[in-house]
Parts: C-alpha cells; sequence; structure tokens
C-alpha cells in the first residue's frame, strides 16, 4: 500500500448475481448459487481489482454466492480465499422467497429508517450492521498494513458503508460485484468510496 504503512484498505465487494437475483426474490438458502452472469461479473470485479490493488487475502460470507464469487477473484490474484460467518446476508425472516417489492407491502416498513425496520422473523439494518462491522474492526487490527477483498452481499454492504461512514445517509445496496473501498487508519475508518 503507498499510505500509512498500519492502514488497512477494504476492497468490499458484492457477490455477482445469484440465482435469487435473477429471478428478483430474496432468498430462501444459503446455497443459492451464481449465474453465469454472475460468474462473468466475479471475473470482471477481478480485473478491476488487479488493475487497482495488490490484495493479500479474499475473505468471504459462508454462502455459496459469495464462495463461488471470492473463489474466482481469489484464482484471479492467485491467492486464499478465509470464510467469516458474520458476514453472511440479513435474515429476511418472513420475506425469505417473497419478490423484493413486497418489502413495501409491510405496513410496519418506514423508508425515513429502514435501518431499524426488522421483517417479521428477520434482523434489522442495524443488527448487521453491528455483526458485520465487528468483523472489519478485528480485521483492521490483524491485517495492518494490507489490502483485503471482502465479499458479501448487497446488505452487508449498505451496512458496512454506515459501518465506516459513521451513517446511514449514503448507504445503498450496490449492484452484483459492486465495489465499494474503505480504509481503516490511526483508529478510525476514512471515507468510504463507491465504484459501481
Amino acid at each position: 500500500m503507498d499510505d500509512n504503512c498500519c492502514s488497512t484498505r477494504f476492497i468490499l465487494v458484492r457477490h455477482g448475481e445469484s440465482v435469487g437475483n435473477r429471478d428478483r426474490r430474496f432468498t430462501t438458502s444459503h446455497l443459492s448459487p451464481l449465474t453465469q452472469l454472475g460468474r462473468e461479473q466475479a471475473l470482471n470485479a477481478a480485473r478491476w481489482i488487479a488493475q487497482r490493488f495488490k490484495p493479500d487475502l479474499v475473505i468471504a460470507s459462508p454462502y455459496l454466492r459469495t464462495r463461488q464469487t471470492g473463489a474466482i477473484i481469489a484464482e484471479y490474484l492467485g491467492l486464499a480465499v478465509e470464510i467469516e460467518e458474520d458476514l453472511r446476508e440479513r435474515h429476511m425472516g418472513l420475506l425469505a422467497g417473497q419478490p423484493y417489492p413486497n418489502i413495501t407491502n409491510d405496513p410496519t416498513f418506514d423508508r425515513e429508517r429502514f435501518w431499524l425496520w426488522r421483517p417479521a422473523g428477520g434482523e434489522n439494518f442495524e443488527e448487521v450492521r453491528a455483526r458485520a462491522g465487528r468483523v472489519l474492526d478485528r480485521l483492521a487490527q490483524t491485517h495492518r498494513g494490507r489490502e483485503l477483498v471482502v465479499v458479501s452481499h448487497g446488505g452487508v454492504m449498505a451496512a458496512l458503508w454506515a459501518h465506516t461512514s459513521g451513517g446511514w445517509g449514503a448507504a445503498k445496496v450496490p449492484r452484483n460485484c459492486g465495489i465499494m473501498v474503505a480504509e481503516h487508519a490511526e483508529g478510525r475508518y476514512k471515507p468510504p468510496s463507491a465504484h459501481d
């Protein structure tokens, strides 16, 4: 890295298109695989990363779609892959298997404070932020001076944006294989940048 030797740079990547994404439904299984388009997106992300960074390791959620994305990126970059359980996607509770637009049919859904809304039987974004943020904080300490590729999910990416920026104002779910870059130095995160 060309900055402070004690900083940690995170190249955060959403997984490639999965079968659930293609069908526009909240997934019901951690075994939902990538589509062919998703595999191509992962390879394109790997090429983009290789042109700009020199990561040391790929870290992925345990779900199949993230492990597949991480494996494609890792193979292209010649890196190992480690799994982090707490990078798993937000649990959508009773919305699992439902079309994406059904989220707004819930009368308790508050677009103005979406991060506090919890689908019945699921997690709210603040809970995702807490568990995924702990992973990022730990990695920032144990991998100082390194660049890491972290492959997760749309909901996790939005939560990590809030975690690294300090608020939900600009948080969003990136497209499949959308990339966000965050850096941790001197005990805090610098404002993240999105690369969709």
